[in-house]
């Protein structure tokens, strides 16, 4: 698959060099916004010069001479790029550069990182509701700008051969995330996992003998996203609010009796409500993060919900139950309500599924089992992220201890 690429050429003038009135002219490459000057070891004076064509004014045979150097030498340039085009081989503004100065390449290294990342990408991007959600498409599409502005900040390349990486790549990529892109812990080893898929394929394809993150240790660190309280949600359920928040609430407390994400409520349709052999009202979505099914039967509080904005007319143009927000807009606004609620907690939209998995379910003796299965989760070891037991409930279970012994 051919990589999408930019590529002009133009000339201008070092005004700031100017000298004796006149001023140097430079030629510009520029390849997929990356660029590289040159002297052209000419000079012009300012007024005979036309900036927005980059040409020299007049029709004196010292104007037309150095049009024609100019022209002559742009020409020159396109032919080496549209040459390495034709090739199909790898290449770089620096490719440009060498054979445009007639400097000798040294020999075919393979392919580079980011051309592969990129094919990868556009590949997966075919795929898009098949096999990967859009969010993990987007995750990818970050991961490989992340990875092209490292290599240009390090390296100050435009692009990397695979045989160039080792564990010192790996171990510098953490740091960058982590202090010039100022993400967490977590969030940069999920960046790294994105980039580790594409060199474990080099190394299937054997583009990459040595695997770089052989010494690397991707653990990640434990996070408690936090969840409601049975007071904290019953103050959320019954607060007056205005109608843009209290849009937003219900959407977020039918998720909390729900336990599905933002990206599923939003898709949320008809035909994801069925009648069940119980002959009771049931929620079966397919996630869109892992297409694994969740069954959920519909409580009296999320029907009620649902009721409330079946005549809604954003749901009725968009075919959806409910006026579900972006999840950027939706966790702005629930930071309102928490405010409102007097709750100080980070409220988002991912709170929701955890409040459903230990407020409303576990903590209500409701099997793990079961809340595994409404979840929507491939193992137990995944809802053993949301388990955490209450005072409430431990006191519940030891109860039946009161009494067996007498001191």
């Amino acid at each position: 698959m051919e990589n999408r690429q930019t590529f002009s050429v133009r000339f201008y003038l070092k005004k700031h060099r100017a000298s004796e009135g006149e001023a140097p002219i430079y030629m510009r490459i520029s390849l997929n916004n990356r660029r590289v000057d040159f002297s052209m070891q000419q000079k012009i004076a300012e007024d005979l010069w036309i900036e927005k064509v980059g040409k020299a004014s007049g029709s004196t045979k010292k104007a037309r001479d150095l049009n024609i150097h100019l022209d002559s030498m742009k020409s020159l340039v396109y032919q080496h790029y549209k040459s390495l085009r034709e090739s199909g081989k790898a290449f770089t503004l620096e490719t440009v550069k060498n054979a445009f100065l007639g400097i000798e390449e040294e020999e075919d290294k393979g392919p580079t990182v980011l051309e592969k990342f990129q094919e990868h990408n556009d590949k997966i991007r075919l795929l898009e509701g098949i096999d990967y959600a859009p969010q993990t498409i987007e995750r990818y599409d970050t991961s490989l700008k992340h990875t092209r502005d490292f290599i240009r900040f390090k390296y100050k390349r435009d692009d990397l051969y695979f045989t160039e990486l080792n564990n010192e790549f790996i171990v510098d990529y953490d740091i960058y995330l982590k202090t010039q892109r100022k993400c967490a812990h977590n969030t940069s080893l999920k960046y790294i996992k994105n980039f580790k898929k594409i060199v474990n394929l080099a190394i299937i394809n054997g583009d990459l003998k040595a695997d770089p993150f052989v010494n690397f240790k991707m653990k990640l660190k434990p996070v408690d996203r936090g969840f409601l309280n049975e007071e904290e949600l019953n103050r959320i359920i019954t607060k007056k609010m205005a109608t843009r928040l209290d849009q937003v609430r219900d959407c977020f407390v039918f998720s909390c009796f729900t336990g599905l994400a933002h990206a599923d409520i939003y898709s949320l349709t008809a035909e994801n409500i069925v009648t069940g052999s119980d002959g009771g009202k049931w929620i079966k979505i397919k996630r869109k993060k892992t297409a694994n099914l969740s069954s959920i039967p519909i409580l009296k509080i999320t029907q009620k919900i649902l009721d409330k904005y079946k005549d809604h007319p954003e749901c009725i143009i968009n075919k959806r139950l409910l006026p579900v927000k972006s999840n950027q807009k939706m966790n702005a606004y629930l930071q309102e309500i928490a405010d409102l609620c007097e709750i100080d907690k980070h409220l988002t939209s991912h709170l929701a599924r955890h409040t459903f998995a230990t407020t409303v379910t576990l903590n209500n003796n409701v099997p793990i089992e079961t809340v595994s299965k409404m979840l929507g989760h491939s193992s137990l070891d995944m809802t053993r992220v949301y388990a955490r037991l209450l005072d409430k409930k431990v006191g519940q279970d030891m109860m039946h201890l009161e009494g067996k012994w007498d001191f």
